[in-house]
């Protein structure tokens, strides 16, 4: 499935996730840790349920649970009770034991959830291949700005100081061969600013970038979405690879190899998910 833009909606506020439903992100997110606070988590619970149960949506919809151990499991009871979400967002996954103790609690409800786990530590940074392995992951998702509060570093504005755990996260994505998210860019009324961050993202390899205000959706669809001339060009390679057996061979001035291949097939594939073949 395509997961461009992820976009997150407070689950106190059903009105919110109603709109972030019914608009263009491939995802959207129910959000029932950080944007809720302690005091209102039961009504956000009874929230989302309600929501889930009448969502009528195009996007994927996922819940961000609280993590295990601290309320994850009255999250569970609350939205599995009727119906069911598309996935589950599981924050501050630091090891592959807390996936596996997410399935273990969506076991008791005969929930077979894929689980897109969101690396926001530097535990998590640093066991993110195996959280990324474990079979119920189906994304990792990596979050700047918990990261940079854990290790006690200032943000920046070009973000330096968490690029190592960025390229961490996407390789370890890219091996056990699920998406990777990018973070958040938090000056949501930069969308210039935004633009460049998430065409970095992808250059980086990032499948798509998480979004906290609809506004920053269509750019960061745009943005993980191939133009028509790079369309134009993969086809062109898989053509010319198509007509040869040769190893190395020459499309538009071009040597073209096995990973200019791939690369093509890459963009075809994500031209394909976005509805533009």
């Amino acid at each position: 499935m395509v997961r461009r833009s992820v976009l997150f909606a407070p689950g106190d506020n059903a009105e919110l996730m109603r709109k972030a439903a019914g608009g263009d992100a491939d995802v959207v997110v129910f959000d029932l840790e950080d944007a809720v606070a302690p005091a209102d988590k039961e009504q956000a619970r009874e929230s989302v349920q309600s929501v889930l149960s009448a969502v009528n949506s195009n996007s994927h919809i996922c819940v961000r649970i609280n993590p295990v151990g601290v309320s994850a499991t009255a999250d569970l009871g609350a939205i599995l009770s009727d119906t069911s979400p598309d996935s589950v967002m599981l924050p501050k996954a630091s090891s592959a034991e807390d996936i596996s103790a997410l399935e273990r609690l969506l076991g008791e409800y005969n929930a077979d959830l894929p689980v897109l786990g969101l690396v926001e530590s530097a535990a998590g940074v640093l066991n993110a291949a195996e959280i990324a392995a474990a079979d119920p992951t189906d994304a990792l998702l990596f979050g700047a700005e918990d990261l940079a509060a854990d290790l006690g570093a200032s943000r920046t504005s070009d973000g330096r100081e968490v690029l190592y755990a960025r390229q961490r996260v996407v390789v370890a994505a890219s091996a056990a061969g699920i998406d990777a998210i990018d973070t958040i860019y938090p000056e949501y009324g930069d969308l210039d600013g935004l633009r460049d961050a998430t065409e970095f993202a992808a250059q980086l390899g990032y499948d798509g970038k998480m979004a906290i205000h609809p506004d920053q959706v269509a750019v960061i669809n745009d943005a993980f979405t191939p133009s028509d001339e790079e369309i134009a060009w993969a086809e062109r390679i898989i053509a010319a690879d198509e007509e040869t057996d040769a190893g190395v061979f020459e499309v538009d001035g071009e040597m073209i190899d096995a990973p200019l291949i791939a690369q093509a097939e890459r963009v075809l594939e994500r031209a394909r998910e976005a509805g533009q073949r």
